[in-house]
């Protein structure tokens, strides 16, 4: 008698990307001007939103990958005009920091596709979360959510590469 499984008809066929699991890896929300700012501030800060991904291996000779979504908001208070007519810096308001990553199984991808996967479809995958989050934080923070529009990440991918910059694969 054979030990052979015979396959059977509703097998399910080997998933080309796999999320393991996604974390929180970093968060950081600080306000340098508190208690202050939270009496003076009169209307919506500029916030300025820096983006990058990062992907790296965990381990040689296997295709599981850590990818890293990192979320840097800083918020400055609106410049007012100063007494000589030129623009005054406004205070910092918060600092939000976050790094959201997810652990991914590659399996049967052809090389030439793991680095789109993992610099534009995990990101993908990852950033609804860590809108949410961010937006949490500095609502919970006591200042207006920061929502963070969609981001085109296959246009994020084309200009790093377009600077000759590419992950640690």
């Amino acid at each position: 008698m054979s030990e052979t499984a015979a396959p059977t008809p509703d097998a399910q066929p080997v998933q080309p990307l796999t999320v393991n699991i996604q974390y929180v890896k970093d968060l950081s929300f600080e306000v340098p001007s508190a208690p202050e700012i939270y009496t003076t501030l009169r209307s919506q800060p500029n916030v300025n939103i820096n983006l990058d991904v990062q992907a790296r291996r965990i381990q040689d000779g296997q295709d599981v990958f850590e990818v890293t979504l990192q979320i840097k908001a800083e918020a400055t208070e609106p410049q007012s005009p100063a007494a000589n007519g030129q623009a005054a810096e406004g205070r910092p308001v918060f600092i939000a920091e976050l790094s959201y990553s997810g652990v991914f199984t590659l399996a049967g991808v052809p090389e030439n596709t793991v680095e789109p996967l993992l610099l534009v479809e995990c990101p993908r995958l990852l950033f609804p979360y860590a809108r949410n989050i961010l937006a949490d934080v500095t609502r919970d923070g006591g200042f207006p959510p920061v929502l963070l529009q969609p981001i085109d990440f296959v246009s994020l991918w084309q200009n790093r590469r377009a600077q000759g910059a590419t992950a640690t694969v």
